[in-house]
């Protein structure tokens, strides 16, 4: 099947190598070499048939921008009913330089100012891991964080039966509560929704590369809360990424109610690891 994709793709040569990828908890991974080309190679035979062509989508819209860097992609499959599914990417490789980080915080940056939309959510579903992600479009970012983030990922951990009688009351006090905690119309910036450490890599001459977006539309504060929730970001990355876009004064404020939508899904998807997580910042807050 591979051969005949990327004979679809005028890449006729015979495949050298193929090997396996670890990393991923959604997808098979696989690195190809061909007599002609380098590829990255994303398969599933499980996910929904749109799932390929979400993540598109959102690098397309990053790319967009002209701010950073994304993978080129040559080939994805849609609709591919009980077949396996496959993305076709360009293979990305460098070495880390000193100022890869740097150059990170100041794309990073630069990929928030741009904005692109004057409302907050998206006009599409999305994914975060394997879960679906509703979307819609709010002009006020509170009202859309409530409704899109929060509250659907309650009602899964709810059907889950990962919500106790008292992590429920505080979560609903919370989101109920969610005007006093958050801004409702903060800068509109073009998220990538998912950017720990294992969502961008390095390419030639240290340029920093975004992949597995989850993109919205929103606080741009959101982003790096959580970066920092699972860490693998350095110091020069956020002093670079704060000297072309300033934090406000209430960043810490906020910090832990954008990690909390970011905890409950790794609840829903890994279970009671993460429950202690989410506790300790409704503890905070209610």
């Amino acid at each position: 099947m591979l051969e005949e994709k990327l004979k679809q793709l005028g890449d006729n040569s015979a495949i050298e190598t193929k090997t396996p990828i670890s990393g991923g908890d959604i997808n098979q991974a696989y690195y190809v070499k061909t007599g002609k080309q380098e590829y990255f190679i994303k398969a599933n035979q499980s996910a929904a048939s749109d799932f390929f062509q979400i993540e598109v989508n959102g690098l397309e819209k990053i790319r967009s921008t002209q701010t950073i860097a994304v993978p080129e992609v040559y080939y994805f499959d849609n609709s591919a009913g009980n077949e396996e599914m496959m993305l076709i990417m360009e293979w990305i490789e460098g070495e880390e330089t000193a100022a890869a980080e740097q150059h990170l915080g100041e794309q990073l940056a630069s990929m928030h100012l741009v904005g692109g939309s004057t409302a907050y959510g998206l006009d599409q579903l999305t994914y975060v891991g394997k879960l679906t992600q509703s979307n819609e479009w709010y002009t006020n970012w509170v009202d859309y964080y409530r409704e899109h983030r929060l509250q659907p990922q309650l009602d899964l951990a709810v059907q889950y039966n990962r919500m106790n009688q008292n992590r429920r009351l505080k979560l609903e006090a919370l989101i109920r509560d969610l005007d006093f905690y958050l801004p409702s119309q903060p800068r509109v910036s073009l998220l990538h929704g998912d950017l720990w450490g294992g969502n961008w890599i390095i390419g030639g001459a240290g340029q920093p590369y975004l992949i597995d977006p989850s993109i919205l539309y929103g606080d741009h504060l959101f982003e790096l809360a959580f970066t920092e929730l699972f860490g693998g970001f350095s110091k020069k990355f956020y002093s670079q990424y704060q000297e072309a876009m300033p934090l406000a004064d209430y960043y810490q404020d906020v910090k832990p109610i954008y990690q909390l939508f970011y905890l409950l899904v790794h609840l829903n998807m890994f279970g009671e690891v993460y429950g202690g997580s989410v506790d300790r910042i409704l503890k905070r807050y209610i």
